[in-house]
């Protein structure tokens, strides 16, 4: 009887593979398959969707607890992931999982999160692919919960024939132990009001640190924001065809030339 080979779990994040985060999902992944990291050598939050095309990419293999193969990459998490899937493998990968990240990626974070954007480039290439991020920025936080709620997502997509295409799943964890349940649910409208705190260098020359506040207007139940408030998993599906779809008819009215 030919034996069933294991599913081959990609892994990345923007934390770097240094982060507590990343090194909790391995564990739990090793849990369902084969499992290969490839993820920044040092930190890349906020990278968005970039890629590096102005300098070398470096990768070097390295040794990480319970990955079967593990790689840390010079690069932004999409590098991660491309180099990855054209490079690093040897066959595609049947899910990629990003994370998990320290702090939130609920909103209209997920556009700058480079924990998601990695999903989302898995998504791009047909893969099915999902980012974890749990409501805790600190370095230590406790990602027992987390490592749950992975095992279980990823084992439902992994066992799920018919997983939208070019979709991937956007999960935030709540912070703590006791967790209400999970919620599929709409991205919430949410923007940063943005502030730059102006300063001097020693050489007297100005400099700018950014700062802000993040602000939710949206008051809807059915969104990621209002699940995490009541302290459930929010998964959000999410899809990189960013086309305005409603405006279109609108556009069409225009006496365009």
């Amino acid at each position: 009887m030919e034996k069933k080979e294991r599913p081959l779990i990609l892994v990345t994040n923007d934390d770097s593979y240094h982060a507590k985060g990343i090194q909790s999902l391995v564990l739990a992944m090793s849990t369902l398959g084969e499992v290969v990291v490839v993820a920044p050598d040092k930190p890349q939050s906020g990278m968005g969707h970039a890629v590096t095309i102005h300098h070398p990419i470096r990768v070097h293999k390295i040794e990480l607890p319970y990955a079967d193969r593990a790689y840390a990459c010079s690069g932004t998490p999409v590098d991660c992931v491309k180099m990855a899937l054209y490079t690093l493998l040897d066959r595609k990968p049947d899910i990629v999982v990003s994370g998990i990240n320290h702090g939130s990626n609920s909103s209209i974070n997920v556009i700058y999160s480079g924990t998601m954007s990695a999903a989302v480039e898995g998504a791009v290439e047909g893969i099915p692919s999902v980012g974890f991020s749990l409501l805790d920025y600190d370095a230590d936080a406790d990602f027992n919960a987390s490592m749950k709620v992975a095992i279980e997502i990823v084992g439902k997509i992994l066992n799920d024939d018919h997983f939208p295409e070019h979709v991937c799943l956007n999960v935030n964890i709540p912070k703590g132990k006791e967790i209400a349940g999970i919620k599929v649910c709409r991205q919430a409208h949410g923007m940063w009001i943005e502030q730059f705190d102006k300063r001097v260098d020693p050489f007297q020359k100005d400099y700018y640190w950014m700062t802000g506040e993040f602000i939710i207007k949206d008051k809807g139940e059915d969104t990621d924001q209002h699940a995490l408030d009541n302290n459930f998993v929010s998964v959000v599906p999410v899809q990189f065809d960013l086309t305005a779809h409603h405006a279109i008819s609108h556009l069409q009215n225009w006496d365009l030339s």
